[in-house]
């Protein structure tokens, strides 16, 4: 339960690794103090701010916005330090607000890593103040705790950092402020008001657990993106709110853990402004590590891509509206129903609508413009986990020694940003199974792909997907297990023999279903119980305790009514003790079985081997088109990947 603190009250901290979320209706500076047990702080080298913004156990933002996420590491913290400050400024000579008493009141959470408020403090009674201490970390008798403080500064950083005993603090706040500077100059821009909702920037990316691995979706509904599109915020429904007296709407993206309220609509689409943007820069945004990094900034480039269309598409929807409005009124009129009068009322309601699509287009294309070069950056950089199979970062592929953030599951699209792809992004270790539909599928453009291509196309995704958990796994970690009841799929699965990956040969027929599921079940049990029991020791000496991956081709068949339920038993309890499934089915094969399967369904992420629209992003309406990553035709890149997991597994050594 997340406690709300009032200026001076404290709360304990169960968590040394925790998260600071800021949220403003103004770009503001995030920065932190380190002070010894007499408060003091000791130099410039105690203070983190955008020019110097990690310290042993801290980091914050590097650019003024109007949200941030500081990373806190407790235990990290050097045996000197009693408290961290944390502090809020206005930047200054950006032609911004001069005092927190003319913006929305800004407000502060302690949260875990995984999103979950442990306190939150609202900086309210602010006036002159240009500077604010907001809150502070402090140790006592080897515990740490928050305080709420909301001690403002009407000299701004300079007198806040003198009134914490810093020598330099004129300085150190000049050099602060000259950082920002240069940090909005290497910026992407943030939206203009046309977006309707607040500023956001790329350092504020919040660290969302990925797409939404937790909650199915209904026979042919679309498949639910990221958790924070399934519920209501603030109690209200998605798109409750929107008002549409502006021409764009009130398009509300706000993330449910964000608490910066979006500012009003603007009356009028904004002009384009003129200019060129900044160049972007890989790695943009918070995180403890450069994978981490580029997690959150790929996560943010889809919240933009997402929050600009929904501008777009709100602008269009109220152009529309006012149109037929207006010629509603033309009509209406028995005096401009007929004749040139009637004609030029309707041309210039026709004019009004164009000049508003018109705008917001520009503004689309501003923003895609944007994006698009953020991609070209960010795309290169990133590690194999997230890297297309197109990626020059395959061809130096090692073995990792840890495993990684997230994996790849392919890209996303919207119809208004065709050639722009967000990689799509979920967390490891999985906690749903996947499958891959065989089944009849019409692409958004119309076109159907063939059964038996579909078939192959499957296949070939889902061996690309192996592939990819087994790379990024550190040898001996992840291994890979095939049901192939029909020898259907042994062509396919010729990368995965041949080089030697896979625990046991592909099982074949219904003795091979039963064997391999009744070995998993096993395991499953075994793990769970020593699990619950807090004995891990117990477990039996020969037991793989390695993340295990089942492929399941041609579900259902060879499959009887036990080893449906023994499938059903692994993908509710295999992920929480290692063991996932991969289902490559058609579930029109499985119509036989009726409502018997639909809870097998419902718990699997549903991908596709062709581009399709199925997954759904409810709280803004969009329906996005997912791609699967597959190995470009006529490349090695699979069996290159392939013999050097082999080469460094255990069993080779």
């Amino acid at each position: 339960m997340t406690a709300e603190l009032v200026r001076g009250q404290n709360h304990p901290l169960s968590q040394v690794r925790l998260e600071i979320r800021i949220a403003a209706g103004v770009p503001v500076v995030a920065g932190a103090t380190l002070s010894d047990d007499s408060g003091k702080v000791r130099g410039v080298e105690w203070v983190a701010h955008p020019g110097a913004p990690t310290l042993p156990g801290l980091e914050v933002s590097r650019q003024a916005a109007t949200e941030h996420r500081l990373a806190v590491d407790l235990a990290a913290m050097p045996e000197h330090v009693h408290r961290v400050d944390v502090l809020l400024a206005l930047p200054t000579g950006t032609g911004g607000p001069l005092r927190f008493g003319t913006v929305a009141t800004p407000s502060v959470a302690v949260t875990d890593l995984d999103g979950t408020q442990v306190a939150r403090y609202t900086l309210t009674g602010l006036d002159t103040e240009t500077a604010v201490v907001a809150l502070e970390l402090y140790r006592r008798q080897g515990a740490w705790k928050v305080r709420a403080v909301g001690q403002g500064y009407a000299g701004g950083l300079a007198a806040l950092l003198t009134d914490q005993g810093l020598p330099q603090a004129d300085e150190l706040a000049g050099s602060i402020q000259e950082a920002v500077a240069r940090g909005l100059a290497r910026s992407i821009p943030a939206p203009e008001p046309h977006t309707a909702d607040a500023d956001r920037s790329r350092q504020a990316t919040t660290p969302a657990p990925g797409f939404d691995q937790s909650g199915p979706a209904p026979q042919g509904a679309p498949e639910a993106m990221p958790p924070w599109t399934t519920r209501p915020h603030d109690g209200q429904p998605p798109g409750a709110g929107a008002d549409p007296s502006g021409p764009l709407g009130n398009v509300d993206y706000t993330h449910p853990r964000r608490h910066a309220a979006p500012p009003p609509p603007a009356p009028e689409p904004p002009p384009v402004p003129t200019g060129q943007p900044a160049v972007p820069v890989a790695g943009d945004a918070v995180g403890w590590s450069m994978d981490e990094r580029l997690y959150n900034q790929v996560w943010g480039m889809f919240e933009d891509l997402a929050r600009t269309t929904a501008a777009y598409r709100s602008a269009v929807d109220f152009a529309d509206a006012r149109l037929e409005k207006e010629l509603d009124q033309v009509l209406s009129d028995p005096r401009s129903r007929l004749g040139s009068a009637g004609e030029t009322a309707r041309e210039a309601a026709r004019a009004k609508r164009d000049g508003i699509v018109d705008q917001a287009r520009a503004a689309l294309d501003r923003d895609l413009d944007q994006l698009t070069a953020e991609a070209e950056v960010v795309e290169p950089a990133l590690p194999p986990a997230y890297a297309g199979w197109d990626n020059p970062v395959w061809h130096g592929y090692q073995v990792p020694t840890e495993p990684p953030l997230a994996l790849r599951l392919g890209d996303l699209h919207l119809p208004e940003s065709a050639p722009l792809r967000v990689p799509m992004l979920v967390r490891l270790p999985l906690e749903r199974g996947l499958w891959i539909d065989s089944g009849r599928v019409t692409a958004p453009d119309g076109t159907v792909t063939e059964p038996h291509e579909l078939r192959h196309l499957a296949m070939e995704a889902a061996v690309a997907l192996a592939t990819r958990l087994l790379a990024v796994h550190p040898a001996g970690e992840f291994g890979v297990e095939v049901i192939d009841p029909a020898g259907s799929a042994v062509q396919a699965l010729v990368p995965l023999v041949r080089s030697g990956v896979l625990a046991t040969p592909p099982a074949a027929g219904a003795a091979g279903v039963t064997d391999v599921l009744e070995r998993l079940t096993r395991r499953v049990d075994l793990v769970q119980m020593a699990v619950r029991g807090g004995a891990a020791e117990s477990l039996p000496p020969g037991l793989d305790t390695a993340r295990q991956l089942l492929i399941v081709t041609d579900f259902p068949h060879g499959f009887d009514d036990r080893a449906v339920t023994a499938l059903r038993y692994l993908a509710d309890e295999g992920p929480a003790v290692g063991v996932h499934l991969l289902v490559v089915a058609d579930r029109e094969d499985a119509a036989a079985y009726g409502p018997l399967l639909d809870p097998l369904w419902r718990s699997l992420m549903r991908l596709t081997p062709v581009p399709d629209d199925h997954l759904a992003d409810p709280w803004v309406g969009h329906a996005w088109t997912y791609e699967p990553s597959l190995v470009p035709p006529g490349s090695e890149v699979l069996h290159h990947v392939l013999a050097k997991v082999a080469a460094a597994s255990p069993k080779q050594r």
